[in-house]
């Protein structure tokens, strides 16, 4: 138990050291990244007035095959759909304890792909 806790505070401590640098705003709000073994999870956020904007997934999606980059891709062309819908033109990338590799990186490629400046 006092490993699971030690890695677990690890991961918290490196998210946090990526959220005290990127704050979302209304004109170029945060774009959080959460992945798990099987799914991933985008919002827009702004900070400032401490809503989100849009969200989407791949639970949402109801994509066939889910743990992989072609599904991340999907996930981050619908989130820039929505964010182009909504007028945003920026975000800033929140990649929170992930390494900027594999499934948050296609995000991000994605959503720059589609005309989001990241």
């Amino acid at each position: 138990m006092k490993a699971q806790k030690r890695l677990a505070k690890r991961r918290q401590d490196r998210a946090y050291r990526v959220r005290k640098r990127v704050r979302g705003t209304a004109e170029r709000p945060r774009l959080s990244v959460h992945r798990t073994a099987l799914h991933v999870w985008l919002q827009l956020i702004d900070d400032e007035a401490g809503r989100t904007l849009c969200a989407t997934s791949t639970k949402a999606l109801d994509l066939p095959k889910t743990a992989n980059v072609a599904a991340a891709k999907s996930v981050g062309e619908d989130l820039a759909r929505k964010a182009l819908a909504l007028g945003v033109k920026a975000v800033c990338f929140d990649r929170g304890a992930f390494q900027y590799h594999g499934r948050v990186k296609a995000v991000a490629d994605a959503v720059r792909a589609a005309g989001i400046s990241v």
